[in-house]
């Protein structure tokens, strides 16, 4: 799935047109990415959580050339999944999809 296809499930599933759907899920891309730039958690209920990860600085190797380079330490951002998210990954399709519904539906 593409954004594209995300933004097109938004408008179907809600009252949004297509160019509503587009500004929210940009704005919500965007509240992600903003906190992650300032170093924060994201959490998602049921979903998972978005976290940056500091990558220490380490000797790296050209396997081409063999030549040593110094990996500067970065910040990357990770994704670790919630516990509803996997057990839905984890399912046959047709228990997930119906086990989907259900939650949007308010059952449990």
């Amino acid at each position: 799935m593409i954004k594209v296809d995300f933004i097109n499930q938004v408008s179907e599933r809600t009252t949004l047109n297509k160019k509503e759907s587009a500004l929210a899920v940009n704005a919500f891309i965007s509240s992600i990415t903003t906190s992650l730039a300032n170093g924060k958690k994201v959490m998602i209920g049921g979903f998972g959580s978005f976290r940056i990860k500091l990558r220490k600085a380490r000797v790296s190797c050209n396997p081409r050339t063999g030549k040593r380079n110094i990996t500067l330490p970065k910040r990357v951002p990770c994704f670790k999944a919630g516990k509803e998210l996997r057990q839905m990954v984890d399912y046959d399709k047709s228990t997930a999809v119906n086990e989907f519904n259900k939650s949007e539906k308010g059952g449990n």
